[in-house]
């Protein structure tokens, strides 16, 4: 399926992706040991996908809500540089991030599920969010995913923004 004009244009435009952990990167649940330690999957398609991102010369960021070590230990692995954790308010650590590479907000896709991620999504150049994303994370985005958090969404967008490069 061929996306539309203005999506491959806004795509085409891409030099950072901004990234979100739950419902993005993980099927949105916390599988808790009795100790309280917190388990989360990842899907290696979308470790391929940002890699890919990364190898193409496109940056890749992650701002997230919640702590995550096994996740920032992930990302690290897969060259991810920029990671902003435990953040409930994601707008500073955004514009911090524009700022320290320079980029303008229509340079920059953000792909996040739920409403803490709105604020982004309505500031970038390519709002991208997952099948089963909130409504109101839906309704700002300019790209759905086919597929739902933790299932291969980020690696379809990540196909979408490569896919439309010069």
């Amino acid at each position: 399926m061929s996306e539309p004009i203005d999506i491959q244009q806004r795509a085409a435009r891409i030099q950072l992706v901004v990234l979100d952990i739950d419902g993005v990167l993980t099927d949105g649940k916390l599988y808790l040991a009795p100790d309280g330690t917190e388990l989360k999957t990842s899907s290696v398609r979308d470790g391929l996908g940002i890699r890919l991102l990364l190898d193409a010369g496109i940056q890749v960021a992650v701002i997230s809500g919640r702590p995550s070590p096994a996740y920032q230990t992930r990302l690290r692995s897969l060259g991810v540089e920029h990671i902003v954790l435990s953040t409930r308010v994601k707008l500073p650590a955004y514009e911090q991030l524009l700022a320290t590479l320079g980029l303008r907000d229509e340079e920059v896709a953000c792909m996040g599920d739920d409403s803490p991620d709105v604020p982004l999504l309505e500031r970038v150049g390519l709002a991208l969010t997952v099948a089963d994303a909130h409504p109101s994370a839906r309704a700002a985005a300019h790209w759905v995913s086919q597929h739902p958090g933790g299932h291969g969404a980020v690696r379809e967008a990540c196909d979408l923004i490569l896919d439309a490069r010069p």
